[in-house]
């Protein structure tokens, strides 16, 4: 899939100076860091939904722990 993206020219600058010294490609370096992103996004949600689980199927224990 082709994606057009337009980049203020500082920031193609500086990543040009990054990829350059990365030795990749600026398009390889904007990949990791799309990579990134959504990894992050993952994780966040992995950690919300454990702690929504918790906080719905031990609600009395943390009651008590707050009263403790």
């Amino acid at each position: 899939m082709a994606v057009n993206l337009r980049i203020p020219e500082e920031l193609d600058r500086e990543l040009a100076r990054v990829a350059e010294a990365e030795h990749v490609s600026k398009s390889a370096l904007l990949l990791q860091g799309a990579e990134l992103i959504v990894r992050r996004h993952t994780r966040r949600r992995a950690i919300d939904d454990g702690l929504d689980f918790v906080q719905s199927h031990d609600a009395e224990l943390l009651t008590r722990l707050e009263d403790a």
